[in-house]
């Protein structure tokens, strides 16, 4: 067994790649496992080095979720109110980093697990990969994130489904769904995942930055016009970095669409 239930690794190229290693419990998340996980968030936040983090669960799971035979021992993972400020009881769910998370789902994201799937930015997942909310056959609520962002991504309807169902959604539906945003060979998302982290992160980081904050914030703003005055507000500082791009652009960079200057070998 492994003595280290999460390792934090430099994938390069400002990425770092977050791992779940919990395979003889399907990746499943206990205290210790979620202390963990939320340590290495904190550490990727606090990293100027790392820009853009992927969340993998190794051996062929990305996370079954809670560990519910921790949990009937008694050594379940802490579950106290978001008023309290104490973390999530999945680890980082209750941060609101200002740094994007791409998550690489290999076979099973369920229950919590989904829960820390919808919390980062992005999915990719290998064409076997199944979501679902499995622990609706047991009574154990969502209680991290899931009834909030999982509609916030695919809509209430489609939440509500899965939320109601429990039901397993595969890779295909996930795709159609928005809950996936790439489907790739099985074996192989935490190579895409680190490939498109690397090629986010080599475009100017401010504005990248802003824009990310922006799209994730603007859900609280009252109107159309806060949310767009909030945009400015934020985008503003990155106006800097636009000149600088712009004049890339006039000396020939980037032209037909080319991304070839970013990060070359890595894919979007």
């Amino acid at each position: 067994l492994s003595a280290m239930p999460v390792h934090y690794e430099d994938a390069g190229h400002g990425v770092v790649t977050v791992v779940i290693d919990r395979p003889q419990a399907r990746n499943a998340v206990d205290r210790e496992t979620s202390a963990a996980l939320l340590e290495a968030f904190q550490r990727f936040e606090k990293d100027d080095a790392a820009k853009v983090a992927v969340l993998y669960g190794d051996g062929g799971c990305f996370c079954a979720g809670a560990d519910l035979v921790a949990v009937a021992a008694g050594r379940g993972n802490r579950a106290l109110p978001v008023d309290s400020g104490a973390p999530g009881p999945m680890g980082p769910t209750r941060l609101e980093l200002s740094k994007p998370v791409i998550a690489a789902i290999e076979g099973h994201a369920v229950a919590g697990g989904l829960e820390l799937a919808v919390w980062c930015d992005l999915r990719v997942c290998g064409e076997t990969a199944v979501f679902g909310v499995f622990c609706r056959r047991w009574g154990v609520p969502l209680i991290d994130g899931g009834t909030v962002r999982l509609p916030r991504l695919i809509g209430e309807s489609q939440a509500m489904d899965m939320i109601l169902t429990g039901r397993p959604v595969d890779a295909t539906e996930a795709l159609r769904m928005g809950l996936a945003n790439r489907v790739v060979p099985a074996r192989t998302a935490r190579e895409a995942a680190e490939e498109m982290a690397a090629a986010i992160a080599s475009f100017p980081t401010t504005c990248m930055r802003s824009d990310r904050i922006s799209a994730r914030s603007q859900w609280g703003a009252p109107t159309l016009r806060d949310a767009m005055a909030q945009e400015f507000r934020l985008g503003a500082p990155a106006l800097k970095e636009c000149t600088e791009g712009a004049g890339r652009f006039a000396r020939g960079a980037g032209r037909s669409g080319s991304f070839k200057d970013f990060q070359p070998k890595a894919k979007l």
